[in-house]
């Protein structure tokens, strides 16, 4: 039986490496030694490699418990560790770029087989390297998939905000007074969040439109459109089939 107990306790030690490449003003981070530690203390060292974390489409219910789905299902986790354990986040230090942050949005509506409750995801990145991202399911039920997307959009919404504040005091991104874009994939959201009133479809959430409203009129954020095959924040909502997560 596969322990998820032991599972817990040995994720609270991290081991963090980082990689310089000077001459290049590269950064790299990696968790190689934290995966191996992992690894070796459930006998995995020397299982087969998995290429995605996750079956597409996999069903599990807390009902299931430690049944053979969701053990597997860890399983599998822990295989496409072995196989990635040694990537890295790469940050490009490149003076004659510009630093600009912008951040992806995405939702998957009902996900949950339990309580038919949604997926939050959202992925900030500075000049190509990931930054910051969640991926939680989110607390309250949403009636459209509208109201999902607006859900997950002020969550973002309000660490954007954060990430302007700090990098702002640090005086080294003159574009940061720019407003951060945040892709979304829904057009239907982006309309009503962009919306100077409440509309007809958004009453019964109405203050995190209104909320939203007033972060974009006053220039802390701009949402615009991207198409889902290019929003990185998809991967973050579900489990995608290996042609498309190794795109990402």
């Amino acid at each position: 039986m596969f322990c998820y107990e032991r599972f817990r306790r040995s994720c609270i030690y991290y081991w963090n490496q980082v990689y310089r490449d000077r001459s290049k003003r590269l950064i790299g981070l990696c968790k190689s030694a934290y995966i191996k530690k992992i690894l070796k203390i459930f006998y995995m060292e020397n299982f087969k490699r998995g290429s995605i974390p996750m079956q597409e489409k996999l069903k599990l219910s807390k009902s299931q418990g430690a049944s053979t789905p969701a053990e597997t299902a860890v399983k599998n986790i822990l295989n496409y560790l072995r196989n990635t354990k040694d990537m890295l986040l790469i940050y490009d230090g490149d003076r004659k770029q510009e630093l600009r942050v912008s951040c992806y949005t995405d939702v998957g509506y009902l996900t949950d087989a339990d309580d038919l409750k949604s997926q939050t995801g959202y992925v900030f990145v500075l000049n190509g390297g990931v930054v910051d991202w969640k991926s939680t399911k989110q607390s309250i039920f949403a009636t459209s998939s509208a109201e999902a997307e607006c859900i997950v959009t002020l969550d973002a919404s309000k660490k954007a905000l954060w990430v302007r504040k700090f990098i702002v005091r640090l005086e080294v991104v003159p574009i940061i007074e720019e407003p951060i874009k945040m892709y979304c994939d829904n057009t239907i959201s982006i309309t009503i969040d962009n919306e100077s009133g409440i509309t007809k479809g958004s009453r019964h959430y109405r203050t995190k439109v209104y909320y939203l409203g007033k972060v974009i009129q006053y220039g802390d954020v701009k949402l615009k459109k991207v198409y889902t095959d290019d929003n990185l924040a998809d991967l973050f909502i579900k489990a995608l089939a290996f042609p498309k997560h190794s795109d990402y």
